[in-house]
């Protein structure tokens, strides 16, 4: 009897303990009334082509909507990566919505992918190759790594630390993103393909996508594949459930939420980036606030993914 009890008790407590640590559910929907500011950037963008959001947006849905075969390809990375294609679909109506122009045909996009490989591209910075430039001794902390997307993610940590805004070794380097200095070599800002990915993201992935899906591991040292990788809709996909599977697993284990029902705020992270970052913030803000005997702050929506939300219904009817 005495052991039954003792049994019951470690179960309860056993119990109590795993409620506590289980992660909050983030709610379906938007945390905002209305629709966050735009940035002014996005707008030009949209002026600057004769558009607006509203026709963007019921182009890249024209896109879904016409292609069975790409919804087919998004249920099934969707389950590979276990997240809902709604995910998937928001990040790719964003990017389309805000970004750039979907194409009429996913079509396009393989032929777009394949021009990449007639022109030799370098990832570099006024004539440092990257793999050079990750070399220098400010990057030893990220010599023992493996993992591609906690390498990664040191060395930008190393860049923005002892390079971005500074000058080393003689070099002026620009106050800007790792990815936006050496990864992007026509013009800055640049993301790419149905997902609009950029080339440092894959390089992130590429483990997890290798695991996952078994397509090779991306190389630093081959640019023209890296965005063969990300232009091509049958390779990009992948890279778009890896990178929203990442968020979520962030925000669940750092700030303790579960953001899975949520495709606006995964969007949002897909648009912001860095979502280990921002869930350390969240997380340390809820910290004061329950210290302080106030409420939690729940994750919200940008402008980006507050759209997504707000067209969810629209878009659930095409899967």
């Amino acid at each position: 009897m005495k052991k039954r009890i003792l049994l019951f008790v470690g179960l309860a407590l056993a119990a109590a303990m795993a409620t506590a640590n289980a992660a909050t559910m983030v709610p379906p929907g938007n945390r905002n009334s209305v629709q966050p500011d735009i940035p002014g950037a996005s707008s030009r963008r949209t002026q600057a082509t004769n558009t607006s959001f509203q026709a963007k947006y019921r182009k890249v849905y024209a896109l879904l909507q016409n292609d069975a075969e790409l919804r087919a390809k998004i249920r099934k990375v969707a389950a590979a990566y276990d997240i809902d294609p709604m995910h998937i679909v928001g990040a790719i109506v964003g990017e389309h919505t805000y970004n750039v122009d979907a194409y009429d045909r996913l079509q396009t996009y393989y032929v777009k992918a394949m021009s990449y490989l007639s022109s030799k591209l370098t990832f570099a910075y006024e004539g440092e190759d990257v793999s050079d430039f990750v070399e220098r001794p400010q990057f030893q902390k990220c010599a023992g790594i493996t993992d591609s997307y906690d390498l990664w993610e040191c060395r930008e940590q190393v860049w923005n630390h002892s390079f971005r805004g500074k000058t080393v070794g003689g070099t002026s380097f620009p106050n800007d993103r790792f990815g936006a200095t050496f990864f992007q070599p026509y013009y800055a800002g640049q993301t790419f393909g149905l997902g609009q990915l950029n080339p440092l993201t894959a390089l992130q992935m590429s483990d997890l996508v290798h695991k996952v899906s078994g397509l090779p591991e991306l190389d630093v040292n081959d640019p023209n594949t890296v965005y063969k990788t990300i232009i091509d809709p049958d390779l990009t996909l992948p890279y778009v459930a890896a990178t929203i599977r990442k968020s979520i697993d962030a925000y669940n284990s750092i700030a303790g939420f579960d953001i899975s029902h949520n495709p606006g705020l995964t969007a949002t992270l897909y648009n912001v980036g860095n979502p280990e970052q921002r869930a350390y913030a969240l997380e340390e803000e809820n910290e004061k606030r329950r210290a302080a005997g106030e409420p939690e702050k729940l994750p919200e929506e940008n402008y980006y993914g507050w759209l997504v939300n707000d067209k969810l219904d629209e878009l659930k009817t095409l899967f």
